[in-house]
């Protein structure tokens, strides 16, 4: 009897013993986090989760790290890598997703009020105007330039985004360039890709100071990530405005394309924003 009693109380710890460990080892218990899948805007993600003290990078991972230069991962968060502009889409089946500003703003989030961790201003991530290299020196760029350190659009971007998106220039400009001969430059074209939201609407007050010049910007708007830099390697768009400079390093380190930066203009501080949980208690729990 003591041998059968003993042999059911092993059976009973082992069953409750194996139980416990599936339960702690459960997809369910996991925290899932989306985050960007291109190789820079995955980084941040990751530093901004760094930063908040929820995991912690390989030494010497910064700006090009991505899932796999986790060390170590205290609360056992399972990540998702999803195209960055599909990010607010997949919001709802995450607990949480790591957004860039200018696809937060579009889904009608607030950055500076919806964000629950959000991404300081740093200007290594500004977001530039770009040229296929030996273009930044011709005079059309250099007005389009100008008129993008305008303090008319600095104002634009303080008034319009709340924070959510936030001017670099320094030495911001009256919006023209005194070495151009702007009269020699009238009724010139000068062509830009840029993604919707914010930089199509940053050129539109860009396109204003031009026409009084008499110098026409035409905006063509792009939703991806590609298109925007292989039109202007192709030469048929003369400049690109949506992207920073580590993504635009490592586009051309992958494609072979010869893509150039002209000035940073403005930075989109990317943010964790929730879904299925509305603050960021769930992930230590």
């Amino acid at each position: 009897m003591k041998k059968i009693s003993s042999l059911l109380l092993i059976t009973i710890l082992t069953i409750t013993a194996a139980f416990s460990l599936t339960a702690c080892g459960s997809d369910s218990e996991k925290i899932t986090i989306a985050v960007p899948n291109d190789t820079t805007n995955e980084a941040r993600a990751l530093l901004l989760l760094e930063e908040l003290g929820y995991i912690t990078l390989k030494d010497g991972a910064g700006i090009t790290a991505t899932i796999l230069d986790v060390e170590e991962n205290p609360y056992n968060i399972e990540f998702k890598e999803v195209e960055a502009a599909q990010l607010p889409n997949v919001l709802k089946d995450v607990d949480y997703a790591v957004i860039n500003s200018n696809y937060a703003i579009e889904a009608d989030l607030n950055p500076t009020k919806d964000a629950l961790g959000l991404e300081g201003s740093s200007s290594a991530y500004g977001n530039i105007l770009a040229v296929k290299e030996g273009n930044e020196d011709s005079d059309i760029i250099k007005v389009l330039a100008a008129a993008l350190e305008s303090k008319k659009v600095a104002d634009f971007i303080a008034s319009e985004y709340d924070g959510a998106v936030v001017s670099v220039v320094d030495d911001q400009t009256d919006g023209y360039d005194s070495s151009v001969d702007y009269e020699a430059l009238a009724g010139t074209t000068v062509t830009v890709a840029a993604s919707p939201t914010p930089h199509a609407e940053i050129l539109e007050v860009a396109k204003k100071i031009l026409a009084e010049k008499n110098i026409t910007l035409e905006i063509k708007e792009f939703t991806d990530y590609v298109q925007p830099n292989n039109v202007v390697e192709s030469g048929e768009i003369d400049a690109n405005y949506f992207q920073h400079t580590p993504y635009l390093d490592d586009f051309n380190k992958e494609n072979d394309t010869h893509i150039v930066s002209v000035s940073a203009i403005h930075v989109e501080p990317i943010g964790i924003y929730g879904g299925k949980q509305t603050t960021l208690d769930a992930i230590k729990k």
